[in-house]
């Protein structure tokens, strides 16, 4: 069974799978600046944005936050699942949680940066109805090896 709950950021369950996403993906963007990896817990609180962290028969395998950039604007951080469970829906679950969190916040738009080399993640973006954007922000300097996505609603 599926379970999606609000969590902080310094959670047990958060920082061992915010770890594992961080060694992930300096494995797989070696490059100098390729590496976003900064959310502070402020950036997510209360009426700023959230972190969830999915649970699958009581195991931490998920977890993605979203944080408001201005008042029509929210970005998604964080976004990840577990190797081993991956392909069964989680990742889809947890955007459809900080989705709806982004209606609470009263947000009409969401953008998100991935890989290049985070298929997978892009087409799944791809499938929830985002499309690419050109590189914002400080991805503007790691615009070879980002794809940045955004998804009007």
């Amino acid at each position: 069974m599926l379970e999606i709950r609000k969590e902080s950021l310094e959670s047990e369950a958060a920082t061992r799978l915010i770890g594992a996403l961080n060694v992930e993906l300096r494995g797989a963007y070696p490059e100098p600046g390729a590496n976003h990896f900064r959310l502070d817990a402020e950036e997510i609180g209360e009426g700023r944005g959230a972190f969830v962290v999915a649970y699958e028969d009581g195991r931490a395998v998920g977890c993605g936050g979203l944080r408001k950039l201005d008042e029509e604007t929210a970005e998604l951080k964080r976004m990840y699942v577990t190797p081993e469970a991956r392909g069964r829906g989680i990742g889809k679950a947890v955007l459809e949680m900080l989705e709806e969190e982004a209606r609470k916040l009263q947000v009409n738009r969401i953008v998100l940066e991935t890989g290049i080399r985070q298929t997978a993640a892009a087409a799944m973006y791809h499938r929830a109805g985002y499309r690419n954007i050109e590189p914002y922000g400080e991805y503007v300097l790691s615009a070879a090896t980002s794809i940045c996505m955004e998804k009007v609603f």
